[in-house]
């Protein structure tokens, strides 16, 4: 392994999944271009139409598609062609690389073969949920044809994705949810280093907030049924910012109190936490979660389910509070319990900025460091 300490001489390589939604994941390929940023990145596909007002955080880089855009309509059919994903990422070429840092959790971009003059770190956001029994975007196990053949394709990527995790030469987890599910699948370890979080560098103000808010993709483990459920029997204001195969439905049960805003600029979003009461976070074994450091990151509380990554970063009573029961009901009473309490914004604010951006930006060179001059 090169003894070189000095990583701007050295030829880094990103790896991605995709480049079609944009979300938690997403935001951590920004903070890692940003370390590196002269390093190409390296996608199953692009999908800018998807992407929206994002596309323009990655127009100018430099980005490198695998042969599964060579099949029609790939774009609408690339989760069951996901079998083959393995594949698209073994045939990039990263023979004149010294690092190559793959970024995934379903779509197998830590399948990259890399040279053993070369180091491949992984930064693993989850192993995949779907092959490993977790709740995933869509309810697909209700459509009896979908689950006979997800369950079946589901089995042999299972197989396959802990043979390719073997070849990881290291894991790093994006919290101790993940690395926990990282030694139990893939019997590795890991090491965890938070993701990166855009935290103010202002304080918040004193002002308690006008409206409760939602932040997420309008998709099955994100529960945003049980937001809108929980607002509109309470009357309460609730802004809803996500886009979603869901919306149809979410508009059919919301009430007058519901304001739905699609997707948002940052300038925007930052907005929107600052004025909020509170962040409603019903999501279902969360990852890691990064909106719930983003609102934290404005003074806002959070009221999540507990389960996942905010059992982590959420300090009960203090930043915001849990509730154990993943229904209206339960999101009902963690409301009631709520409005009963005060926070302090200022000090939910200190909590948050421990998860920003340079302190992600320096422990991801000081590991990368370290293994090249071990």
């Amino acid at each position: 392994m090169s003894k070189v300490t000095d990583l701007s001489k050295l030829k880094v390589a990103l790896v991605h999944d995709y480049l079609r939604d944009y979300g938690g994941a997403e935001r951590v390929l920004e903070a890692l271009h940003e370390t590196f940023p002269d390093a190409p990145v390296y996608v199953a596909f692009v999908d800018r139409r998807a992407l929206g007002m994002q596309w323009q955080n990655f127009a100018d880089w430099d980005i490198r598609e695998s042969w599964l855009t060579e099949i029609p309509f790939y774009k609408k059919f690339f989760s069951p062609l996901r079998i083959f994903a393995p594949n698209y990422f073994a045939e990039f070429d990263f023979s004149n690389y010294d690092v190559v840092i793959s970024s995934t959790n379903a779509y197998f971009a830590k399948a990259v073969r890399v040279p053993k003059t070369a180091l491949h770190v992984c930064y693993c956001h989850t192993p995949s949920r779907s092959l490993y029994g977790y709740t995933t975007m869509t309810d697909w196990k209700k459509n009896g044809l979908t689950n006979l053949f997800g369950t079946l394709i589901n089995h042999y990527l299972r197989v396959v994705d802990v043979k390719i995790a073997q070849h990881v030469q290291y894991f790093v987890a994006n919290s101790h949810e993940t690395a926990d599910r990282i030694k139990k699948f893939y019997r590795r370890d890991s090491i965890i280093i938070y993701p990166p979080v855009e935290v103010p560098s202002v304080p918040p103000t004193d002002q308690k907030g006008e409206y409760f808010l939602y932040v997420n993709r309008l998709a099955f483990s994100k529960h945003p049924e049980l937001a809108v459920q929980a607002c509109t029997e309470l009357k309460l204001p609730l802004k809803v910012v996500g886009t979603g195969k869901m919306l149809a439905r979410l508009r059919g049960i919301a009430g007058p109190t519901i304001e739905f805003l699609g997707s948002v600029d940052d300038a925007e979003l930052h907005e929107l936490y600052a004025g909020a009461k509170a962040l409603l976070y019903p999501v279902e074994d969360e990852d890691f979660g990064i909106v719930p450091i983003e609102a934290m990151g404005h003074g806002v509380p959070v009221i999540a389910h507990r389960s996942g990554g905010p059992k982590e970063t959420i300090i009960e009573n203090k930043t915001g509070i849990f509730f154990d029961d993943l229904t209206r009901a339960g999101l009902i009473a963690a409301i009631h319990k709520f409005e009963k309490q005060k926070f302090n914004r200022q000090k939910i604010y200190e909590h948050a900025t421990q998860f920003n951006k340079k302190h992600f930006e320096e422990k991801i060179r000081q590991f990368i460091s370290e293994k090249l001059t071990a």
